[in-house]
């Protein structure tokens, strides 16, 4: 049950990573890119919170950024 809570939470944790990033579009990639860096550091932490294993969080973790980040674009391909 810990796993389906740490997914639902990073999920909203991607999805506010895409609506700030959609807020600063004018933002050099730099910037971008250290932005993603502290979302995945935030996701990491809360994970590891609840989880309290660093091994399955990593998992975790890159496992629901690979998920979220397919859906997001697909649903840009039928989108646009």
């Amino acid at each position: 049950m810990k796993v389906y809570v740490v997914m639902l939470l990073q999920f909203i944790i991607w999805s506010g990573y895409t609506f700030i990033e959609w807020l600063s579009k004018h933002d050099q990639l730099v910037y971008k890119v250290i932005m993603f860096f502290i979302f995945f550091y935030l996701a990491f932490v809360i994970g590891n919170k609840v989880t309290n294993s660093v091994r399955k969080t990593f998992f975790i973790t890159t496992f629901s950024l690979v998920v979220y980040t397919s859906i997001h674009y697909t649903m840009a391909l039928f989108i646009h």
